[in-house]
């Protein structure tokens, strides 16, 4: 992109193509709520899959998902996060990580492997997410995340280095 259409898209002159992305927050959280609106206004279709039936707004089940969707699994204390990654795993998407402290073992591994996932599909879950900024609200968690997502789809490693 020249200096005068990326000068133009800042602006809002010129609309930016973001393609068919998607972006799905699983179990309802602070952050999910935060990843779906900051998200929406990023050019992702969003949706909050949670098999609680009191979960506002949320569909029950993983629908089917595509190459250019990035899923975030948004509480690791879920007694579904095993079965639901299962889900998320079989189908064929471009990025998928769990929250969580990066100093505690990940409780989704011990969840796939009883399951009889793969190592293979159990690797591709990535975390921590995120850039490391030092997040500790919802919201800040959420700009981090999303940071992570836009660099990682973009090829760059976040962060200032250029």
């Amino acid at each position: 992109m020249t200096e005068d259409a990326a000068c133009a898209v800042a602006h809002g002159e010129v609309p930016v193509d973001e393609g068919d992305r998607a972006l799905i927050a699983v179990f309802a959280s602070p952050v999910a709520e935060h990843l779906l609106r900051y998200g929406r206004d990023l050019g992702f279709r969003t949706v909050l899959v949670d098999p609680d039936p009191a979960a506002d707004g949320a569909v029950a089940e993983v629908p089917e998902l595509g190459p250019d969707t990035d899923v975030v699994v948004t509480d690791h204390h879920r007694a579904e996060i095993g079965p639901v990654l299962r889900e998320v795993l079989e189908r064929d998407v471009r990025w998928v990580g769990v929250m969580g402290n990066p100093r505690h073992a990940g409780p989704h591994v011990a969840a796939l492997r009883e399951l009889g996932v793969p190592e293979s599909e159990i690797a591709r879950v990535h975390r921590p997410i995120g850039l490391n900024i030092g997040s500790r609200t919802p919201p800040e968690i959420a700009i981090a995340t999303l940071a992570g997502l836009l660099a990682d789809r973009n090829g760059k490693p976040g962060g200032f280095a250029f």
